[in-house]
């Protein structure tokens, strides 16, 4: 069985838009997304490893068609990486934490995403709307690697303030949504005159 070569997984620093193409992740231009497109993706979101002749039969092309789709929504950004999911506890980072960020009113936004980007421990990081600016996972081993983590967070300039919760347990991490269904196309209204 031939299988696909996966790219390089997301760095924590990714590259700048311009060293991957003309695209940023979830910028997605061009056409949109036809049928196939969207069972490729499906099939690619619950296995990354799908072999191009494995994503052929699902879709009825050669396997050279569908290496062709699957570049394609590489370069426009619908594909974003390819990366192995990894159980926390046997890398031994079994302790995690979402932590509210409040900045300081003078602080740029900015500026405090790419010191948070930083912090290894951060996992995550949401800009949201709210009193918090930010909220962020941290993963860490345990909870005195978690209480340096956050004086580490704590003395980023430009944060007032932070709220943490330690997660318990995890339910489900990173389940995929169905894709949206697509936009109906309106059928072409006959010339009334």
């Amino acid at each position: 069985m031939t299988s696909r070569t996966p790219a390089d997984p997301p760095a924590r620093n990714p590259p700048p838009a311009s060293s991957r193409g003309a695209h940023r992740p979830g910028s997605v231009s061009g056409p949109s997304l036809d049928a196939t497109d969207r069972a490729l993706l499906d099939r690619l979101r619950s296995d990354g490893r799908a072999s191009y002749a494995e994503l052929a039969r699902l879709v009825g092309l050669s396997a050279p068609s569908v290496q062709d789709r699957v570049r394609r929504l590489e370069e426009r950004g619908v594909i974003v990486g390819y990366r192995a999911l990894v159980a926390p506890d046997a890398v031994g980072l079994s302790t995690a934490a979402l932590v509210e960020i409040v900045q300081s009113d003078a602080a740029d936004q900015e500026d405090v995403a790419r010191r948070l980007r930083e912090i290894d421990e951060v996992e995550d990081c949401w800009a949201v709307a709210g009193d918090e600016s930010f909220i962020v996972k941290l993963r860490v081993p345990d909870v005195a690697a978690l209480e340096r983590s956050l004086a580490r967070l704590r003395s980023v300039r430009g944060i007032a303030r932070t709220r943490t919760t330690v997660v318990l347990s995890t339910r489900w991490e990173g389940r995929p949504q169905d894709l949206p269904a697509m936009p109906a196309v309106p059928a072409p209204r006959p010339d009334v005159r």
